[in-house]
């Protein structure tokens, strides 16, 4: 393998997971790459692993003492300004894009990269679209050294239906907890899980979107969780389910989703953008999207910004109740989601890192 650079972030949240299981990838095949991280080190989501910790060490110290401009950098980040900077001559960005109309700094952007990697053809097809020509699609893959099936019983007797991602528009939630209470609520035989805390919110400000769902009503199976630090508790979180729900408007890759339906659970599924690319009829409920909205929600995604335009799917809310009954006799009829199972083998971080050496150093 040629020299290559790395430069991302290394920590809990989404990029930094993925970003983790790809040096992690690295690490067991015995290379040493040169490593740039965006932000601190924070590996406290993870099993605690000193000979990896201290790989990871060794690497930074070797770019600053080693690295040459003309080495080839593959940046996993944001389409953002801070894309348009880069540690080498040539740079491959990596990242995820969940609507549908770049703005023209986007497009600026990703043109002046040597590749543009994406996590679903979604975003490839949609940036080939308006003259983008070096685009790449490269999947995400299942962290088996994260997460596991565990043979145990969590809320035995009930159908547990799970919902993650953090509390945002683009993400549905409000439609889809909703829809849910209507058919399930207080019902002692379902019961809905609620992994959807904000970091990037205030706390007041979640409690006030939770109270403007419910209006005032209780329901004693709506759980909602805390952030969950570690990774064996998200493990143990998407094991608790027998159906996880992804309505997300707009997804790169739709990653707690993905994991969940791979860990053998149903899944009801909203048929568009970065789901398409594991999610299918086989594995999954697929529900049809009924049109699109403006993603413009005043705190992540503002309108008329320079960056995050366009617009996400919708749904119609008796397809996605539909959906839930279909995804509830399919779990009756087999506990385990075998379909699902096999997405473990099909996405690997292993065929993720030979993917991207080969677009790095070679395309």
């Amino acid at each position: 393998m040629s020299d290559i650079a790395l430069h991302l972030p290394i920590n809990g949240v989404s990029f930094g997971q993925v970003s983790t299981a790809l040096l992690r990838e690295y690490y067991q095949k015995g290379v040493q790459p040169f490593i740039f991280t965006i932000g601190q080190v924070d590996l406290s989501s993870q099993e605690q692993d000193a000979d990896f910790t201290k790989w990871i060490e060794s690497c930074i110290k070797k770019s600053f003492e080693e690295y040459k401009r003309d080495i080839p950098v593959f940046k996993l980040w944001h389409l953002n300004h801070e894309s348009l900077s880069s540690y080498g001559r040539d740079q491959s960005l990596f990242s995820f894009y969940e609507l549908d109309h770049p703005t023209s700094y986007e497009v600026n952007i990703a043109k002046n990269q040597k590749n543009l990697i994406f996590s679903s053809n979604h975003a490839k097809n949609i940036f080939e679209s308006v003259g983008v020509e070096n685009c790449h699609y490269v999947p995400l893959g299942f962290d088996k050294n994260n997460f596991e099936v565990k043979d145990q019983q969590y809320l035995e007797g009930k159908i547990v239906f799970n919902l993650t991602g953090k509390l945002e528009k683009r993400k549905h939630h409000k439609e889809v907890i909703k829809s849910w209470l209507k058919k399930y609520g207080n019902n002692k035989d379902y019961v809905l899980q609620c992994a959807i805390t904000n970091p990037f919110l205030k706390e007041q400000d979640f409690k006030n979107q939770v109270s403007q769902i419910l209006e005032g009503k209780s329901y004693y199976n709506l759980n909602f969780l805390g952030q969950m630090q570690k990774n064996v508790l998200y493990n143990d979180f998407l094991n608790s389910s027998n159906i996880v729900i992804g309505m997300s408007g707009g997804e790169g890759w739709g990653l707690p989703e993905f994991q969940s339906v791979a860990l053998g659970k149903h899944g009801v599924i909203l048929n568009s953008s970065g789901y398409q690319d594991w999610a299918n009829e086989k594995n999954a409920v697929m529900v049809q999207p009924n049109g699109k909205e403006d993603s413009s929600d005043g705190v992540f995604f503002r309108k008329g910004g320079a960056f995050n335009q366009g617009n996400i799917f919708t749904f119609n809310e008796d397809e996605f109740i539909a959906g839930c009954e279909e995804a509830v006799e399919r779990y009756k009829s087999s506990p385990i989601n075998e379909e699902g199972l096999k997405l473990q083998d099909e996405y690997t971080y292993k065929k993720m890192v030979d993917s991207i050496d080969q677009i790095v150093t070679e395309g």
